[in-house]
């Protein structure tokens, strides 16, 4: 898979899973706290769950693609839990450089 792909796709995943989690909380808050509606998790729910198993995946894809080592793996994985850490993991592999292509291996190929 070419990395030109997986790098905005990772991005906007992580996004996505961010921004549902933030709709997800807050349709918890209504329901919970507020005690009005069941509305927002009932929206809110499918679409954090479909959107947290995309990122996992995503993760998995740019593990492969960008070659991460285990341990940035894992952390890419754990980001999805706490809420809008997706974001905070997106922000330091780019910064870190962990989203930039891998360089080409330089031995012929065999």
């Amino acid at each position: 898979m070419n990395p030109r792909i997986v790098r905005p796709l990772f991005r906007a995943v992580a996004i996505a899973e961010a921004l549902s989690w933030t709709g997800l909380l807050i349709g918890m808050y209504i329901k919970y706290i507020a005690d009005t509606s069941e509305v927002g998790v009932q929206v809110f729910g499918p679409i954090h769950g479909g959107l947290f198993m995309l990122y996992v995946a995503v993760t998995l894809l740019a593990w492969r693609v960008f070659r991460w080592s285990i341990p940035t793996l894992l952390w890419g994985l754990f980001a999805s839990i706490p809420p809008l850490a997706t974001i905070v993991f997106d922000i330091w592999a780019e910064r870190s450089g962990r989203l930039d292509a891998p360089e080409r291996d330089t031995a012929p190929a065999r």
